[in-house]
């Protein structure tokens, strides 16, 4: 089963009826999802708020993302109009990299059929295919969600996996190196990470490359099918599209939810500066 779907394909899906289609645009500081959506979406989909829905709320030790309680992803799933066989395409306007949260969330709770429109809207749009304006509500699904399918690291497993395999940070190069941290409380990157930024998986169009490149790319960095790895981002929002590149790429990797905004909030756990040893 493909990780990700064409414009022509969802549009065909859309004209049979079997397809589940979730708007998942969001930015870190960039405008509110919801107005975009409302102005334009692919027929039928229906807005998913990443800050309410795909993520829990705690305290600051907890990271900015942690995963949200399974049933209020469920109750979420259910409001989006998923029911238990259906086909899931998800997508946004950068790339994937706030879709694939809701992609791995999905998949992680047990559904089979998830995918990522690859280009996302824009590859929609430069199809020609036509979109909707306004709210979408579906009638209600039945979905049952339970986690578990997908690998997941916690804090601890965190700082012990650089010496089980390798352990990739998805964030920009700059902070990664700890020269620019917008956000969190302290700058760099948890010790014997690499640096694979999620936006280096996608070509000018903003689609995944080609699965060879991304073969290749991983194991410059280390990775093979062989290896174990993790990745980690600032939140636990981008890591999920490093995630989809290596299953991409054939490689099975483990998410840290928790990222760098819980590690820095940990005084206790150390840091690292510069480009990777």
């Amino acid at each position: 089963m493909s990780l990700l779907i064409e414009p022509a394909a969802l549009h065909d899906l859309l004209e049979s009826g079997s397809v589940r289609v979730l708007d998942v645009r969001w930015s870190l500081g960039g405008p509110a999802g919801a107005p975009l959506h409302e102005a334009g979406h692919i027929p039928s989909a229906v807005y998913v708020d990443l800050e309410t829905e795909l993520a829990g709320h705690g305290r600051p030790d907890d990271g900015r993302h942690p995963l949200p309680p399974v049933q209020s992803l469920q109750a979420a799933a259910r409001r989006w109009g998923i029911r238990s066989g259906d086909t899931v395409v998800v997508y946004d306007d950068l790339g994937n990299l706030s879709a694939a949260r809701a992609w791995w969330l999905l998949r992680h709770a047990g559904l089979a059929d998830v995918r990522l429109l690859d280009g996302g809207l824009r590859a929609w749009r430069e199809a020609g295919l036509p979109l909707e304006t306004g709210p979408v509500a579906p009638e209600a699904g039945d979905i049952e969600l339970a986690y578990g399918s997908m690998p997941v690291l916690d804090l601890d497993g965190a700082g012990e996996q650089p010496e089980r395999g390798v352990l990739l940070d998805a964030r920009a190069p700059e902070r990664f190196r700890g020269e620019k941290e917008p956000v969190d409380p302290r700058a760099g990157h948890i010790p014997g990470a690499r640096n694979a930024p999620a936006a280096a998986n996608l070509d000018d169009a903003g689609r995944f490359l080609p699965p060879e490149t991304l073969r290749a790319r991983f194991a410059e960095l280390g990775v093979d099918s062989d290896t174990s790895v993790a990745v980690y981002c600032g939140s636990g929002v981008t890591a999920a599209a490093d995630v989809a590149a290596l299953e991409l790429a054939g490689i099975r990797a483990a998410l840290y939810p928790g990222s760098w905004s819980q590690w820095s909030n940990h005084a206790e756990r150390p840091v690292e500066t510069g480009a990777a040893r």
